[in-house]
């Protein structure tokens, strides 16, 4: 039987493995399987050769038993109604983990950035904000960037919804450039607070990051990011990295300089020139023998069909669901260190968490500030991880990270649940 790869159905049944585990309640478990509530809305555009396109666009707020939802926007051609739940679904879990007082929510818009130019992106911005109405606000859904969106889309939609509103109301939106509202440190928010659970990672594995050799699959923003950090950081070698072309590897380790330098000039890191240097396909990045491997491109990448060929002792998901859950289970058994995507990745809405913070009180912190308190907030996370997978081996039952990370992070929406009365 072929392994099932959609990401809604493997979001509930990661969230059935730690239910059946943890006991929980059957009505908290059946609330928590379906989102809140979803929008769907069809969005008129007029594009720049005058002709009027229909997009077709989601925003779902999965739970809010903890707060206003929050989750990012897509913009992406292959965008599906699936994986806008299931995302929404992992930053539910996302935030409960990281502790910060949110809810899981997420957008998408099917479209194909690469094809628009800038006025007919601002035009779908401006609309997507005008459509979703009510269903968003400072204290009800704050969106941020997510893939093919970034810093000037969230401020044209920040600019928007404070039309509507009549006030500026900078809150609403996270993400945003710094001259209206944005936070320092916000842009590699997700790369370094990643870094923070490898450097704790390292310490239990007992991996010297000096000397430690990494394969990094996607050089987009967190991939970009997670290179040069790691560098900076650890100094460690990354022999390997691709994007969606293909990828490039060096045993004397890969020049970060000139992998922008050929991204820009070519649009994929596979054409990196350098003595030794040699394309790779992402297949086989995935199978590099390094000491950590980082996924930080799509869903679905590590499957059963190749969990067993993976060769790195730690698997950091800077990506969203990269692994799935029958290679989750491959990864436990054969003793790889495979941390959780929402434990991971979780530095990004930490830190808008911050932006929302310092909007709501026009107080700003510098970059040193936002670092400090997300180092304590991604090791506090890494720790209480661990800290449930020890609970369950001390009762004789060994459970994965990702499963610990579960009933952590369910727990706590629940127990918020079950206070508030909703079961």
């Amino acid at each position: 039987m072929a392994e099932e790869l959609n990401p809604f159905k493997i979001s509930q049944e990661q969230l059935d493995s730690a239910a059946e585990l943890m006991g929980l309640d059957k009505a908290a478990h059946q609330i928590l399987r379906e989102p809140k509530r979803m929008l769907t809305m069809n969005i008129p555009v007029k594009m720049h050769d005058g002709a009027v396109k229909v997009f077709r666009s989601f925003r779902v707020h999965y739970n809010d038993a903890r707060g206003p939802t929050k989750g990012g926007i897509r913009f992406h051609p292959k965008e599906t109604e699936d994986t806008v739940k299931a995302l929404a679904a992992w930053m539910t879990w996302k935030c409960s983990l990281a502790n910060i007082p949110y809810g899981g929510g997420k957008g998408g818009v099917v479209c194909d950035t690469k094809s628009m130019n800038a006025g007919e992106l601002e035009s779908l911005s401006r609309a997507y904000i005008r459509a979703l109405g009510d269903f968003i606000g400072p204290r009800i859904d704050i969106p941020a960037p997510d893939v093919y969106t970034n810093p000037q889309e969230m401020a044209w939609m920040m600019d928007e919804y404070s039309k509507i509103v009549g006030h500026n109301e900078f809150g609403v939106i996270t993400g945003k450039p710094l001259e209206v509202g944005g936070s320092e440190g916000r842009f590699d928010s997700t790369a370094m607070g990643g870094m923070y659970v490898l450097r704790e990672a390292a310490k239990a594995k007992k991996i010297n990051l000096r000397k430690a050799t990494i394969a990094i699959q996607g050089f987009g923003n967190a991939g970009n990011f997670a290179f040069d950090l790691s560098k900076k950081l650890f100094g460690s070698k990354i022999l390997a990295i691709s994007d969606s072309s293909g990828g490039v590897y060096s045993e004397k380790g890969l020049d970060y300089q000139k992998l922008k330098e050929s991204k820009a000039k070519t649009g994929s890191v596979e054409y990196y020139k350098d003595k030794g240097a040699e394309k790779i396909t992402n297949d086989e990045l995935l199978e590099m023998d390094v000491d950590i491997l980082i996924p930080s491109a799509i869903e679905n990448q590590i499957t059963a069909s190749n969990a067993d060929k993976i060769n790195a002792k730690i698997v950091l998901e800077l990506a969203n669901g990269p692994v799935t859950p029958a290679a989750d289970e491959v990864l436990f058994q054969r003793g790889i260190l495979d941390l959780p995507d929402f434990l991971v990745n979780s530095g990004g809405v930490i830190v808008s968490y911050f932006e929302w913070v310092q909007n709501i009180q026009s107080f700003y912190w510098t970059e040193a500030d936002v670092y400090k308190r997300l180092d304590a907030m991604m090791t506090k996370s890494f720790s209480d991880v661990m800290g449930m997978q020890r609970s369950y081996k001390e009762k004789g039952k060994k459970i994965s990270p990702r499963t610990a990370a579960y009933i952590v992070a369910v727990g706590r929406v629940a127990a918020a649940m079950k206070i508030r009365g909703w079961y």
